[in-house]
């Protein structure tokens, strides 16, 4: 019997959190504890999903499919193909991460450990859905812990207008995302919410055209698209620390997820229609969010509007439609949500102990927390797309097949390589070296030993990934492969 281990995975953390929802608030060791288990057990739980995907076999693995509502075509239905696979480590790796850097929380921690794992619950549970309604379900099990977590333990001067900003935005990608499905739920004349099932429904051009833009844009609000994304920045600096990681870390993931499983993955030859004008939005998000970050005053927000630029490579990647371009796309996605979750891991270790955000009030925090500026500086290296660094070997596909595609955007999203090294190079001089004002000097100590492991294990990662590619890639690729045989092995 086939062990249900995406079903553990979607539903432990779920349970966890309702235990810890019920413990008295004083048992704040045993809060901390359960969460930490909880995502240790998450993260083997990948890993072993990862590693036993059968590359040679592309399509879903590990699927359970069980009645949910047959009357209304919902069935609970669960699997990965390679992406999937990826993600799911992905996200293990930045749930873990985010409990541990969370561990001095004081401030209600039954309350923010319980919300931080439903959100855990809403990603893991996303990323093996193979039911639109069940999607559905887990996108939106995480938009009320997202809002409560910002405005209870988020930035005082913005919490509040963060929060309802982002859920608002996401509310209304959700909305315009479910009249599509709605539309290929009636429209395919199946009447059914199964993924395998409205893959091979073989639904017409002229629908495709229509509504594929639907689905894609609605989950890519989530994602960051160009021109609902400012939710993104404003969102990332409001929330608190591992809010902050598991929102652009992996909540965008699982905009661009929804929108590659539900949108390009249904109607791909309304992708190929529509391409044209996702290139053109994604390409104003590479550029665009490049200068954006380049002129940011507040730490916080040079990496939420980093993310944003990122992010539109992956939209580039999809909308090629080449074997390059969507390999790429997955390993973009895998490396930007380990580098962004330690960015942002970083910004709030250097908050906690300056309390500013203010780059032009910082300084020399190489002496105090030498850890935290190295890894800073490896988070740079893979933003920048060096070498032996894993943005390197997702973003040089992306590029390879933007040029057999769309040459010219290839030529202008490269702008924003120089851009990215401009403004990391300038934060890496002006928050980690010169010398340090004496207003935070008083405050400032190294970070502790639970943020050094987040730091290093994060670091490593991406230096494997960059060093040993093989590690990911043919995960990805036997994803690439389903996906290219249902958009006609373009």
């Amino acid at each position: 019997m086939q062990i249900p281990y995406l079903s553990f995975l979607a539903f432990l953390p779920l349970a966890a959190a309702i235990v810890i929802l019920f413990l008295p608030a004083g048992k704040r060791n045993l809060i901390r504890g359960i969460a930490l288990a909880t995502s240790i057990v998450t993260l083997i739980l990948s890993v072993i999903v990862f590693f036993s995907y059968d590359t040679q076999n592309a399509g879903y693995q590990f699927q359970i499919q069980l009645d949910w509502l047959p009357a209304l075509g919902i069935s609970f239905h669960m699997g990965v193909d390679g992406i999937g696979a990826a993600m799911e480590l992905m996200a293990g790796l930045v749930v873990l991460s985010g409990v541990m850097v969370s561990w001095r929380i004081e401030d209600r921690p039954r309350e923010f450990f319980a919300f931080l794992l439903f959100l855990a619950s809403s990603v893991f549970g996303v990323f093996a859905s193979l039911d639109l309604f069940q999607l559905f379900v887990f996108f939106e099990l995480a938009v009320f812990p997202k809002y409560l977590m910002i405005v209870m333990w988020g930035y005082p001067k913005t919490k509040e207008y963060g929060g309802m900003k982002l859920t608002l935005y996401l509310f209304f990608g959700s909305m315009v995302a479910l009249v599509g499905v709605l539309a290929m739920y009636f429209g395919s004349g199946l009447h059914t919410f199964d993924l395998v099932a409205l893959e091979n429904a073989g639904l017409s051009v002229e629908f495709q055209r229509l509504w594929f833009p639907f689905v894609f844009i609605g989950f890519g609000v989530l994602g960051g698209i160009f021109p609902f994304h400012s939710w993104a920045p404003d969102g990332h600096v409001a929330a608190p620390t591992a809010v902050s990681m598991l929102l652009a870390g992996v909540e965008m993931k699982v905009g661009v997820f929804a929108a590659l499983r539900a949108g390009l993955m249904l109607m791909p030859q309304g992708m190929r229609i529509w391409a044209p004008l996702i290139i053109v939005l994604a390409t104003i998000n590479v550029v665009y969010g490049a200068f954006i970050a380049m002129i940011q005053k507040d730490f916080k927000y040079v990496i939420g509007f980093s993310s944003v630029s990122h992010m539109g490579l992956v939209f580039i990647g999809f909308a090629t439609l080449t074997p390059q371009g969507l390999t790429g796309a997955g390993l973009q996605m895998f490396s930007h949500g380990i580098m962004t979750a330690l960015f942002f891991a970083i910004v709030g270790m250097v908050y906690d102990r300056a309390h500013t955000r203010n780059i032009s009030e910082l300084g020399g925090l190489y002496q105090f927390m030498p850890i935290a500026m190295i890894g800073f500086i490896v988070g740079g290296l893979v933003s920048m797309g060096m070498p032996g660094f894993s943005g390197f070997i997702a973003e040089l596909p992306i590029y390879m097949g933007a040029w057999k595609t769309y040459p010219l955007v290839a030529i202008l999203s490269a702008i924003s390589i120089v851009v990215t090294a401009a403004y990391i190079l300038l934060v890496v001089r002006k928050v980690f070296f010169g010398e340090t004002p004496e207003p935070i000097k008083a405050g400032l100590t190294d970070i502790t030993l639970m943020d050094k492991s987040v730091v290093i294990m994060l670091s490593l990662i991406m230096i494997l990934i960059g060093l040993f590619p093989s590690i990911l890639v043919p995960v990805i690729e036997a994803g690439v492969k389903h996906i290219l045989v249902l958009v006609g092995g373009a």
